[in-house]
């Protein structure tokens, strides 16, 4: 359950008050030490977004929370600078990730043909993950490989000269087969 309002207002920065789960959790030390290092200034709210994210790979409201009161910031300020950067997720990613350049180079050469083919044979919206966790797609406004265009990324790594057929052998390898790759 998401805490309230009233509830996250109350929920101190030593971890007293966190859900249960979130509280045990040792990745909540780590979190702790980097808001120690940067002596809980709230100019790196950034950076301990960052870590929050590495640590547990998306940012849920209970974590921003937790973050506003170490750094003595409103969560609304922490909750608003997590939405505005593209790089913060509130949800969980997929397995797998899809993510397709938008740029002007790639969105000409048929990102968004791309977009809609990922979308339609893996039975996911752009901006979203499978209900069953497989895998995520995302849309990026650029991400600097105009000279391959279109590209995207797969699992981290750029891809160019994307097709609407060479992205669903990729999105089908992840799919059907449950490999890392696709062959």
């Amino acid at each position: 359950m998401e805490p309230t309002t009233a509830t996250a207002a109350k929920t101190p920065a030593d971890g007293h008050g966190l859900s249960k789960a979130l509280a045990s959790d040792n990745r909540l030390k780590t979190l702790a030490a980097t808001m120690k290092r940067h002596q809980y200034q709230p100019d790196a709210l950034i950076e301990v977004l960052h870590t929050a994210q590495e640590l547990f790979g998306y940012l849920d409201l209970e974590l921003l929370v937790y973050i506003a009161h170490g750094l003595k910031l409103p969560p609304s300020r922490v909750y608003g600078v997590a939405t505005f950067y593209h790089f913060f997720s509130l949800k969980p990613k997929g397995k797998h990730t899809c993510v397709v350049c938008m740029g002007t180079a790639c969105y000409v050469k048929g990102a968004a043909t791309l977009v809609k083919t990922v979308e339609d044979y893996a039975k996911v919206r752009s901006g979203e993950t499978r209900a069953d966790g497989s895998m995520s797609l995302i849309q990026a406004r650029c991400i600097g490989a105009c000279g391959i265009a279109p590209a995207v990324v797969l699992d981290g790594t750029v891809v160019g000269g994307q097709t609407p057929e060479s992205i669903v052998g990729h999105v089908k390898g992840w799919l059907e087969n449950g490999s890392d790759r696709a062959a």
